[in-house]
């Protein structure tokens, strides 16, 4: 990722046209504070990680630079989704095969 914490907190207040005044009394901090965090001064705490995460409605990935889509926590459950219905078709046909081979076990 080619960008961090401060510019990604940074875009997305004004990507939403929000001044800092606004999104630091939404968020519970002062300006000073929100302008530390967006120029790189302060790092923030995990409280604060998450409340901007559920303000800006992006993943903590995504604020945090580790991932370039906002909704990555989306999209890892999805790809976790899809993954568990292929075990479970597998599983589906493995018990078909087995009552199949039990089956003609019974026949001999």
């Amino acid at each position: 990722m080619d960008r961090g914490f401060p510019e990604i907190l940074s875009a997305l207040r004004r990507e939403r046209q929000i001044n800092q005044r606004t999104a630091a009394s939404d968020l519970g901090i002062s300006q000073a504070l929100l302008s530390h965090y967006e120029n790189g001064a302060r790092e923030p705490g995990l409280g604060f990680v998450c409340r901007a995460c559920d303000y800006y409605g992006v993943s903590a990935d995504y604020l945090l630079g580790r991932s370039p889509r906002p909704d990555a926590a989306k999209s890892a459950a999805e790809t976790a989704l899809s993954c568990l219905e292929g075990v479970e078709a597998l599983i589906g046909s493995a018990r078909a095969a087995l009552g199949e081979y039990a089956g003609k076990e019974n026949e001999i």
